[in-house]
């Protein structure tokens, strides 16, 4: 039988974390006040009952004292008017109204001639709790007093005290400035709470401004609250998305600068190797030809030997020759510029098709400018090259699509070129650092005021989604 576990009460580290500083700001102000608020209402109700109290015991001892002097007084002018018997059955009922007190009177054998209280004594009671009736009560005194009628004693009058009646006034007026007082602190907490969200709404403001500069949008701006702290913060806040703001700007303009600078050095080193490398080769292999001509008019052993080194030789040329095709072709395309944008790309996934049948892929770009200028173009070019390269590597892809079409969705509304490249692969750990490639495509974007997403996860594909902005771009 599997031994009971005991119960996890949770420790005070954690339970003071639950109630206080998991709360918002707000609810701990609200807190605070209410364990003031409850504070003083305990103070409060403390001191109402010293004083009540101090005042019940007071009161009874006036009533005491002021019945003791009713008695005497009624007796010493009933004494000559009334005949004893008569005054003890009198006596009683002119001294009933005294508060405060209980009169029982005596006869000459000290026996009750009433000797039950007053109806609703009890019913008074009742409408006291006991435990502030004995917070408030004071201690029963009692005293008697003799009547003496004609020098002689004919019986007695006790005076036993009855705080009852004053204890439930204090009780009455205590629970009506309670409800007073419960009222006006409901009322006042439903304003702070009200007044709280309205002073600490500039506080929300700054969190949300925070979660847009952590999504880089640095044009976001707080307006300026009243209240000084407050206003400060939102300041340093607009300041600092401000500098943000032209830093980016500043880093835009730079890795423009940069990556234009390395597209101008591309461009010379792909000419050259063109104008320069390509008919040098071209000379060789035309010589390697006519020395293979002449050869063959020499006798038979010189002629065979002489061939043999010339088609190493024009071997090694086609060799170089495809090596400098594939330069230019990674330094630049030469057709960059010259024929559609589209229609680069197409010849780009047809030439990946046909050294990798067993991918399928497909191009949707069809309403696309002629050209966007050389720094767009050769960037959708770049991004598109590089991501096939990568699927074709490494997603076990069976099906590819393209997609490459202007979209109105920047921050400004302007138009922009949106590229996306999907496959049904085996996908990317999005815990896996970015590699060469994917930092190059982001780094170029980026350049272009752009941005370069991935959204992949474990067996479910890729989609690379590019987004370059068009204005004062478009050619």
């Amino acid at each position: 039988m599997p031994l009971l576990q005991p119960l996890a009460w949770p420790s005070p580290g954690a339970l003071s974390h639950a109630l206080w500083h998991g709360r918002s700001v707000r609810a701990q102000l609200l807190i605070v006040f209410i364990v003031i608020d409850l504070i003083a209402g305990l103070v409060a109700g403390a001191v109402t009952i010293l004083q009540a109290r101090a005042s019940t015991r007071v009161e009874v001892a006036a009533s005491m004292e002021l019945a003791e002097l009713l008695v005497r007084e009624a007796v010493g002018l009933m004494q000559q008017e009334v005949p004893a018997e008569k005054f003890l059955a009198d006596l009683s009922s002119q001294l009933r109204l005294v508060r405060h007190v209980r009169i029982v009177v005596k006869d000459a054998g000290g026996s009750p001639l009433w000797p039950h209280p007053p109806a609703g004594a009890a019913t008074r009671d009742d409408r006291v709790p006991a435990w502030f009736a004995a917070l408030i009560a004071a201690p029963i005194a009692s005293r008697d007093v003799p009547v003496v009628v004609n020098g002689a004693r004919v019986g007695s009058v006790e005076i036993v005290s009855e705080p009852h009646d004053e204890i439930a006034e204090v009780w009455g007026n205590t629970v009506a400035l309670g409800a007073v007082a419960l009222g006006v602190n409901v009322a006042v907490i439903g304003i702070l709470y009200v007044l709280f969200g309205r002073v600490l709404d500039p506080l929300t403001g700054v969190a949300r401004g925070l979660a847009d500069l952590e999504q880089h949008n640095y044009r976001v701006r707080l307006p300026r609250p009243q209240a000084q702290e407050l206003a400060a913060i939102t300041d340093r806040f607009n300041a600092l998305a401000q500098a943000l703001e032209a830093a980016r700007a500043e880093n835009e303009q730079l890795n423009h600068r940069l990556i234009t600078a390395q597209d101008d050095e591309r461009r010379r080193t792909a000419l050259d190797l063109h104008d320069e490398v390509g008919p040098n080769l071209f000379g060789l292999k035309a010589h390697a030809t006519s020395i293979a001509a002449a050869a063959a008019k020499l006798e038979h052993q010189a002629a065979r030997k002489m061939t043999e080194r010339v088609h190493d030789m024009l071997a090694i040329i086609e060799q170089l020759q495809s090596i400098n095709r594939s330069m230019l072709n990674r330094l630049r395309p030469m057709a960059l510029g010259h024929i559609p944008l589209r229609d680069i790309l197409c010849e780009l996934v047809r030439d990946r098709a046909r050294q990798h049948p067993q991918i399928e892929f497909s191009v949707c770009a069809d309403i696309l400018m002629r050209s966007y200028g050389d720094s767009i173009d050769l960037t959708i070019y770049r991004c598109v090259q590089e991501s096939l390269t990568n699927i074709i590597r490494h997603a076990q892809a069976r099906h590819v699509t393209i997609e490459l079409g202007e979209v109105a969705s920047d921050a400004n509304g302007g138009p922009q070129l949106a590229l996306t490249v999907r496959d049904d692969g085996c996908g990317v750990d999005p815990m896996a650092a970015p590699g060469f490639g994917l930092r190059g495509m982001q780094e170029r974007a980026q350049a272009l005021g752009g941005s370069c997403k991935v959204d992949s996860a474990l067996g479910g594909g890729t989609s690379i989604r590019i987004m370059i902005p068009l204005r004062e771009r478009r050619s």
